[in-house]
């Protein structure tokens, strides 16, 4: 008992010497010493302790306070605390935590798992994952493309779920799996996704007509714009001297002779910027490039046409004319449409000009090469 008691007094005593402490800096301007000024005090006079209970046989000295005072520790906010990258970490458990709870939900609801010919019958996925850079800085660590890849694994098992919970009609947990995705996504990739289901939803639609029977389409080509107006064409009433009362057999010679009136055949009206196109395209081969369309179809005769036209040249605007009619001609005849994909005049033409590069005198047309 007697050397753990004079154990604690050495162990006590070399803290009390060792122990840094803080003066500030107006002591040392103090006339008197500190050490003068304190009276002798024995050591016997300071025992406040109470003996009965340092003699009694559960005391310990080490946690006695008096000797070794017990520091307060703060504990941190979460056991990642003490990694490099608590912010990524957390992110890993708050979505490994989500992913459980979801399971665990559908599993309760009958709709996890679901046979393969549910799953394809699943609208399909239209990922907007922020990349790499973007989602580094908002866990503020750099990531790695294997830190990456585990936060892209648990984000498509997440939006899984939310696909299902959105066939089935879960209201609460669609919106609670929403927020969670898309705080992981970006505002670029959500705009693509947007035009992109926008242009898909575009696909197969026709133009709707108006009340006075016309259709309204947009063609592009190039840098190229054109609006196209088409309209049935009118059936001229032509007046005939054939007389009521005669019969059938003379109505040949009735049309063969002078003062009969011929019916004209149908013709098509295409005006371009309020011009003809005769006048609006002097070349053979871009007049032929806009009335192509009504030329497979048959259609040729039976409609007019009215359209403006902006930015590009001559190429570029018969072809974004070409694509306007095309448009226009299976809004009306829709039994025309598979003719006129099988012509590939449905589609816009992709390609563009070449922009110039640096150092070649065109896209890729190089300078003469001079030695001296």
């Amino acid at each position: 008992m007697s050397t753990h008691f004079g154990a604690a007094r050495l162990v006590l005593a070399a803290r009390t010497l060792y122990r840094p402490r803080h003066i500030p800096l107006r002591t040392f301007v103090a006339s008197t010493p500190t050490h003068i000024a304190q009276p002798f005090v024995p050591p016997a006079s300071l025992e406040t302790r109470d003996v009965e209970e340092e003699n009694s046989k559960d005391y310990d000295p080490l946690n006695d306070p008096e000797y070794f005072p017990q520091r307060s520790r703060q504990r941190p906010p979460t056991p990642t605390f003490y990694t490099t990258r608590s912010d990524y970490y957390e992110a890993i458990g708050g979505l490994q935590d989500a992913i459980h709870s979801t399971r665990t939900t559908l599993k309760s609801l009958h709709l996890y798992p679901l046979p393969k010919f549910a799953l394809d019958a699943l609208p399909p996925a239209q990922p907007a994952w922020a990349d790499r850079a973007d989602m580094g800085a908002e866990l503020h660590v750099t990531l790695s493309a294997g830190m990456y890849s585990q936060l892209v694994v648990a984000l498509k098992e997440l939006e899984l779920y939310h696909r299902i919970a959105k066939t089935a009609g879960i209201t609460e947990l669609e919106e609670t799996l929403g927020d969670l995705i898309g705080s992981f996504e970006s505002t670029k990739q959500v705009e693509a996704r947007e035009r992109r289901i926008l242009k898909q939803a575009m696909v197969g639609k026709r133009a709707k007509l108006d009340a006075y029977g016309r259709s309204y389409t947009v063609g592009r080509r190039k840098t190229s714009t054109a609006r196209v107006w088409m309209i049935k064409a009118q059936d001229e009433v032509q007046e005939t001297n054939v007389a009521e009362d005669e019969p059938a057999g003379t109505s040949v010679s009735t049309l063969l002779s002078p003062s009969a009136k011929v019916p004209s055949p149908p013709t098509t009206s295409v005006l371009i910027n309020a011009a003809p196109i005769s006048e609006y395209f002097p070349l053979p081969a871009d007049r032929e490039a806009v009335v192509r369309p009504l030329k497979l179809t048959g259609l040729l005769g039976a409609y007019n046409v009215f359209a403006l036209v902006r930015g590009g040249g001559t190429s570029g605007q018969s072809g974004a004319i070409a694509l306007a009619i095309s448009r226009a001609c299976a809004s009306h005849v829709p039994e025309v449409e598979s003719i006129l994909r099988k012509a590939n005049l449905m589609k816009r033409d992709p390609r563009m000009v070449e922009r110039k590069k640096t150092g070649l005198a065109k896209a890729r047309k190089a300078y003469t090469w001079v030695k001296r």
